[in-house]
């Protein structure tokens, strides 16, 4: 279980800093700091388990119906990541506290990458495709965080949205793939994907997983044409850039490529899209690095150059290339995180990243300069260094390729291309910036930094060094861990060293630090050469784009939401007719085998009756208490029509919704205009008529088609688990308060959330209140008739009599809260009716949202306690019990639950008519106006 605290102590993390003060930095960083070396101690006490060959896992039940599981693992591949994730993390957190300015939430940004870093543990330790594809989409949101982080620059918030936008549609298509993965493999566990190589590639299916995976893979990681984002990221903080480019985002696309290479390579697909897509993103990284003048955009512009060079290798279908991947993952991550710092450093103590500004800073700042001289020939692939050992296994690896067959020759002459490159814009930020002439005028005068600001820098610089002189001692065991859980079989035996003789790696390495070199010193050529073409700025595209999407879809809206009700109803229709109506042309005939039930004198009766009132409403929707009266009919006749066909507990459901409903709708219809112009002429009535018939003709021919088939229903189970299962003979009622509990809960939330929403749009509106009818004729000045008032005060107790004797024998016999629920809300909307909202309110003091509420609460408080006693959510117990005076009793704690539902009911009932009613109670003025 301990493996598990990996990535919940970041996570814990990013909440511990809510608590700390912008004033107190040093102890922010202190307290964001811990969790963090506290997670890297499990790590590393878990490697040595690791090392030795065997994978820590750790599985917990999260969502078994859809095969989600909590997973996570430690193999030799999520070992890396993870130490470069938790050690470069530790030391971002240090450099951060004093890079920030003391106007800059600290407490913030720690939360913020405190997540991020939790986001990308898991994505490496993840061992199931759902959890790690959920913890992928964290990582871009919380990247977004952190690249808004000075939300108040534009730059920041377009760089963030644009980056959302990018590796949000790249989580979409990875999560598509992931879907068919599972599909194909019967499960999402990753072990098992991963040994299941040969039945993923022969499936049909395989070409589509491969480019839905490899698009989430280069989205994250900036792979051509995906570049475009990254740089634009470059708006956050520089310790958000410095973790961004060395550990974490962008190196989860190679990671992937990586975590999935066992079950996906081997291919020619694979081969093909992953190498070349690979090289191509090497090379135009490393031309526009050149080209840059800020300081981050050259590092952006090389970060996205060497994430091209590790997805190469990994492309190839040579064994051995893919360590050289993994070893330049470790030794980028060092040498680009020691760069970003160093121009952070300078940008925070010059006030500019313009290398066209800067020059000669080595004199003021010997130790910043010393670690980028450290770091960029390290990026440059200067002997000595990490980086010469992984780009000339780089070198080595692209002569054994059989990519392109006889042209096989381009890959390691455009590799060597690309390491040209790579030293020439190397050597000239490091030049640039640091040499090259005396100290110029700058917006603030340099100086080192804090000595624990560069520490890190240092640290970083000196492992560079270290993995450069003794690789074998520093980086082999690590590596061959990696390899083992990448590559399928044994690993190729790993001889890391200096020196491996005179051969065309090495001439292939010379060849790009000289060329490099000299085309640094050339570079004008270079430049004068790009200004030929057009610049674009792939930001303001970005925007355009965003803009023309945004405009052409209010467009759409605008043309379909007219605010016609007619219009909406209209395409609804139609939408329904074609989809329907399609359907029922394919069937050979449209009544079943199953016998109709025979007709009766009171069935064609009440059919006719419901006819005729359905039309009336209609016809008569003018005259508005003529309608609802026929409305009310349509009603009555459904109640009954239950009640024929053995639904009592709908039937009393239906009576009392349909009293509510009209109460409702004559308050509503009470406030608006008296009187409504035609809108309808003759054509427009013979065309809602011919679509009415039509759709009601498509419905009938519907239900007749499912009521003369066979059903194979579910109903027959909760017959038969009703009493044993539920102790209940109703069996609505214990369905809605056992079998389908949850969804009833979820259902009086939302009504509650409806009724205090709709409380408080109520809440002091007041609306003019005609004073006659749509005739003239004026409203009766006996408000209250008393033979009203009588007949209220007598039916009230009464009406709450029955409705706790509903409420008691809902669970074995029709009733139940919700009806209880209603049947109280009329009694006590009659008194309001009756006696007026004034008399009323002085009379029923307490307010309605709190029973609401409560009743959410009691339901929701039933279903905890099954908890306690170690059952599932909302599992219901009964017993019988001998109660004195009354006798033999059958009690549930379902009871507990209904009772939930009947004070949510009342609650949001009266809430919403009770303020209705109200709305032309005139508004009486506070004591401080009438003193006024």
């Amino acid at each position: 279980m301990s493996l598990l605290l990996i990535v919940l102590l970041p996570l814990v993390g990013s909440l511990l800093p809510a608590f700390g003060s912008n004033e107190r930095r040093n102890t922010c960083a202190l307290v964001t700091a811990l969790p963090t070396v506290i997670a890297l101690g499990v790590a590393l006490h878990h490697a040595r388990e690791t090392i030795a060959g065997s994978v820590p896992r750790v599985a917990l039940d999260w969502i078994p119906a859809l095969g989600l599981d909590l997973a996570v693992r430690l193999d030799g591949l999520s070992l890396l990541f993870v130490l470069l994730i938790l050690g470069i993390g530790l030391l971002i957190i240090l450099y951060a506290r004093y890079y920030l300015a003391p106007g800059d939430s600290l407490p913030r940004f720690y939360a913020f990458l405190m997540l991020f870093m939790a986001a990308m543990l898991g994505i490496v330790m993840a061992d199931n495709l759902l959890l790690l594809w959920f913890f992928w989409e964290l990582t871009s949101l919380s990247s977004f965080l952190l690249i808004g982080y000075w939300y108040h620059q534009s730059d920041a918030r377009k760089g963030a949205r644009m980056a959302l936008t990018v590796t949000g549609g790249g989580g979409l298509c990875l999560l598509a793939g992931f879907l068919l993965l599972g599909h194909i493999v019967g499960t999402y566990d990753l072990q098992t994907v991963l040994d299941s190589r040969d039945m993923i590639q022969a499936d049909p299916r395989y070409l589509a997983v491969l480019v839905l995976v490899l698009l989430g893979a280069f989205t994250k990681s900036a792979q051509f044409p995906f570049q475009f984002w990254l740089p634009h990221a470059m708006a956050a903080p520089t310790p958000v850039s410095a973790f961004l480019h060395s550990a974490t985002m962008v190196k989860a696309g190679v990671f992937l490529l990586a975590r999935l290479h066992p079950a996906l390579a081997g291919s020619e697909a694979w081969l093909y899209l992953v190498s070349l897509t690979g090289l191509m993103t090497l090379l135009y990284g490393a031309y526009f690095a050149l080209l840059k003048y800020d300081l981050k955009g050259i590092l952006a512009n090389s970060t996205i150059s060497h994430l091209g060079l590790i997805t190469l290798l990994l492309g190839l279908d040579v064994r051995m290339a893919v360590v050289a991947a993994l070893f330049h993952i470790l030794n980028h991550a060092t040498f680009k995180a020691a760069l970003f710092m160093t121009a952070g450093i300078v940008d925070h103590e010059t006030g500019t990243r313009d290398i066209r500004k800067l020059q000669g800073l080595w004199r003021v700042m010997p130790l910043t300069a010393g670690v980028a001289v450290v770091a960029g020939m390290a990026m440059a692939g200067v002997p000595l260094f990490n980086g010469f050992l992984s780009k000339e296994m780089m070198l080595t690896e692209t002569l054994e390729t059989s990519l392109l067959g006889g042209l096989g020759w381009l890959i390691p002459a455009l590799a060597t291309l690309g390491s040209l490159l790579s030293v020439a814009y190397s050597v000239r930020l490091v030049h640039n910036v640091f040499f090259n002439g005396p100290l110029p005028e700058l917006p603030k005068t340099p100086h080192e930094p804090p000595r624990l600001m560069i520490a890190p820098g240092i640290l970083l610089a000196a492992i560079c060094i270290v993995v450069g002189v003794v690789p074998a001692f520093a980086a082999t065991t690590l590596l061959e861990t990696a390899a083992r859980a990448v590559l399928v079989g044994e690993a190729p035996e790993l001889h890391l060293a200096i020196w491996h003789g005179f051969n065309l790696p090495l001439l292939m390495s010379a060849v790009a630090l000289v060329g490099g070199v000299i085309l640094y010193f050339k570079r004008r050529h270079v430049f004068a050469f790009q200004r030929q073409f057009r610049s674009r700025n792939a930001r303001t595209i970005f925007e355009a784009s965003v803009q023309t999407l945004v405009r052409a879809t209010q467009h759409l809206v605008d043309s379909l939401e007219n605010g016609s009700l007619q219009r909406y109803m209209l395409w609804l229709v139609i939408t329904i007719l074609c989809l329907v109506g399609g359907a029922l042309t394919h069937a050979v005939q449209l009544r079943g085998p199953l016998p109709l039930q025979p007709l009766d004198g009171l069935l064609v009766a009440g059919a006719g009756i419901a006819m005729f009132a359905g039309l009336a409403t209609a016809v008569l929707h003018r005259r508005r208490l003529v309608s609802l009266l026929m409305l009310s009919i349509v009603g009555l006749v459904t109640s009954l029509a239950f009640a024929r066909f053995s639904a009592p507990d709908l039937a009393l459901t239906q009576l009392a919704v349909e009293v509510v409903t009209m109460i409702l709708l004559m308050l509503a219809l009470f406030f608006l205009p008296q009187k409504t112009p035609k809108e309808s002429g003759g054509p427009r009535i013979l065309r809602d008529a011919l679509l009415a018939a039509g759709f009601g003709g498509i419905v009938a021919s519907l239900n007749f088609a499912v009521l003369t088939r066979p059903l194979e229903s579910i109903s027959q189970f909760f017959i038969d688990n009703s009493v044993p299962g539920g102790g209940g003979h109703n069996v609505v009622n214990v369905i809605l308060v056992d079998f389908r509990g949850f969804d009833t809960l979820g259902e009086i939330t939302v009504l509650c959330i409806a009724a205090v929403g709709i409380y408080k749009l109520l809440n002091r509106l007041r609306l003019f209140m005609p004073s006659s009818d749509a005739d003239g004729r004026p409203w009766s000045k006996d408000r209250h008739p008393m033979i009203l008032v009588s007949v209220t005060q007598t039916i009230l107790p009464l009406a709450l009599l029955v409705s706790v004797f509903i409420f008691l024998r809902g669970h074995n016999a029709p009733g139940g809260g919700f009806i209880a629920g209603l049947v109280t809300a009329v009694a006590l909307l009659l008194f309001y009716i009756a006696r007026g909202v004034d008399w009323c309110q002085r009379r029923l003091t307490f307010q309605y949202q709190p029973i609401a509420v409560a009743g959410v609460g009691v339901a929701a408080l039933t279903g905890l306690g099954s908890w306690l006693f170690g059952y599932p959510f909302l599992t219901s117990a009964y017993g019988h019990f001998h109660i004195p005076y009354i006798g033999d009793v059958e009690l549930a704690t379902a009871l507990l639950f209904d009772l939930g539902v009947y004070l949510t009911v009342v609650g949001a009932t009266l809430m919403i008519l009770a303020n209705l009613g109200k709305l032309t109670t005139p508004h009486r003025p506070t004591k401080q106006k009438e003193k006024a």
